[in-house]
């Protein structure tokens, strides 16, 4: 697991590294600057780059960038360094002070490191700072971007008036939360992390799962075992206009390891399934006894559908997740039913669905996404996936980044397929969260894997489906 930090605690992270653990603010910003050059220097390298253009502005930021700009000097590069007006901060000063080589007001180079501002910007970029973006992303040169964009929030990704467009951004300590969100998932360019001995002193924070933590989903399966021992997942799908997506949740369930999927689900769909997925076992009502049930893919919002959620929270034991039209359903009839429940439930909204159930403006989650899951979370006792490029997994007290994925899953069906494919990874045995993240994380490697084949445009909720096994193979090899 990689962390991933907001504004506050990285600068909680600093405070206590200096105050406590006696690294000064110097120590820190030269290691800083030397790792940044480190990248910079193996970006010159591949590409045969010798004249570089440091971008420095006036905080903490561009200290790290006249100590860059000075390692990279050292090493014989081709260095200048473009000064933003303005009164520098102590550090920055001192740094400044120290670089000895020349100075330029053109925006050129072969390489251009961005210094301009970290992750405390909170007002939108103007004046000189938004002219000085606009040349970097015009000039045609290679962009790294000391750790984050300038001009991306830190907590949220959105660009506060205007950012700069990465090829590579150095992650100085952690990752950061607009690494992920908004726009930070695709001004960031690769992301490299880099370890300057910054302590974080709690353990609250938001992570990222490594490859070797989902693979730990997938344990081996006894020779000695059958369609019992993988437990039982309900699939409560579809309605006569959507019948699709039913479809979709239950071949996902199908594959992911759970001995039973049974669908619940009217005549009509029913009808159109059977003979498609003679596997199943087609039933009228929910069936209490599966170990998971997940309900509201393609089935229309009405209070039906409203008195069947309300049913299934007051009298299930089991792990109830509920999705699309259960969602919309329970904005439009009442969330309370949330709070009195006695199974464990897991929702999977995204923003939209999310500001309908929470009463929240579009603006305001985004503006703090992993804030406002935690706190909704917590209040209603659920686990909440929020969908998004990067995906928020959370129980209110912990929390997992799903980074994984590719715009093949920007189309119909694939939240049917993440709500089939969770409900028979927690049957078969994985505790919610785990089946939440684990979910999550083998859909967005595998959308990866087909993007590669078949490009993001052409690449479908099919050709996902029918490709699940082999990010399976990847994970249990």
């Amino acid at each position: 697991m990689q962390k991933v930090l907001t504004n506050s605690q990285m600068r909680a992270a600093d405070e206590y590294t200096i105050s406590v653990l006696n690294i000064s603010s110097e120590a820190l910003m030269r290691r800083a600057g030397e790792a940044i050059a480190e990248e910079v220097e193996k970006a010159a390298n591949e590409r045969g780059a010798k004249n570089i253009l440091v971008v420095c502005g006036t905080g903490n930021n561009g200290g790290d960038g006249y100590v860059c700009a000075r390692k990279l000097l050292e090493r014989g590069f081709t260095v200048k360094v473009y000064s933003a007006d303005g009164r520098l901060s102590d550090d920055c000063a001192r740094e400044a002070e120290k670089y000895c080589g020349g100075h330029t007001r053109e925006i050129s180079g072969d390489i251009i490191i961005d210094c301009l501002f970290g992750t405390g910007l909170s007002r939108d970029v103007t004046g000189q700072f938004a002219e000085i973006i606009g040349k970097i992303n015009s000039s045609g040169a290679y962009v790294i971007s000391a750790d984050i964009p300038s001009g991306l929030c830190g907590d949220s990704g959105r660009i506060l008036g205007c950012a700069v467009k990465a090829n590579l951004t150095v992650a100085v300590a952690e990752f950061k939360a607009g690494h992920f969100f908004g726009e930070g998932i695709d001004l960031c360019g690769s992301i490299v992390k880099k370890d300057i001995g910054i302590t974080c002193p709690a353990d609250s924070y938001a992570q990222i799962s490594d490859e070797s933590d989902i693979k730990a989903y997938y344990p081996v399966r006894k020779r000695n075992s059958n369609k019992g021992t993988y437990g039982s997942a309900n699939i409560i799908a579809g309605c006569p206009k959507y019948i699709g997506a039913a479809a979709l949740a239950v071949e996902a369930a199908l594959k992911s390891g759970c001995g039973y999927v049974k669908l619940t689900s009217c005549e009509e769909v029913k009808r159109a399934l059977v003979a498609k997925f003679p596997q199943v076992i087609f039933l009228d009502d929910a069936d209490l006894a599966s170990d998971s049930i997940a309900i509201g893919m393609g089935s229309g919002v009405s209070e039906a559908l409203y008195k069947k959620i309300e049913n299934l929270l007051k009298n299930y034991t089991g792990t109830l997740i509920i999705d699309a039209d259960g969602l919309n359903t329970i904005s439009a009839f009442g969330i309370n039913i949330l709070i009195n429940k006695r199974c464990r439930v897991i929702l999977t909204p995204h923003p939209k669905e999310f500001s309908r159930l929470t009463g929240l403006a579009l603006e305001e989650i985004l503006s703090d996404p992993i804030k406002v899951a935690k706190e909704f979370a917590k209040k209603y006792g659920v686990i909440l996936l929020l969908k998004g490029a990067a995906s928020i997994i959370t129980d209110g007290e912990k929390t997992v980044i799903n980074t994984k994925g590719s715009t093949a899953l920007s189309k119909g069906g694939s939240g049917d397929m993440l709500s089939g494919l969770m409900c028979g990874s927690v049957a078969r045995g994985l505790k919610p969260f785990d089946g939440a993240v684990c979910a999550a994380y083998t859909l967005g490697i595998t959308a990866e894997e087909i993007s590669e084949q078949k490009t993001d445009y052409c690449a479908t909720a099919k050709d996902i489906l029918n490709n699940i096994h082999r990010a399976v193979l990847r994970l249990t090899r």
